[in-house]
């Protein structure tokens, strides 16, 4: 995988900018996965801004 922060920063959907690993996401995917968290992409935007990354948050997003 190709991982070039100018190309994909634009359409990176995590809101938090000063994160050195914004927008290279072969960084932050290790990053996350590391701390057995998910990263932004999974997550819909209201949930994604609470920088939540835990799996009881992903979660949250599917209960009816």
């Amino acid at each position: 995988m190709e991982c070039v922060k100018d190309k994909t920063a634009k359409e990176c959907p995590c809101t938090y900018t000063s994160c050195d690993k914004r927008g290279v996401c072969c960084k932050c995917v290790a990053y996350h996965r590391a701390k057995g968290q998910m990263v932004a992409c999974y997550f819909t935007p209201e949930l994604e801004k609470t920088y939540d990354r835990s799996m009881r948050n992903f979660l949250r997003q599917f209960k009816d």
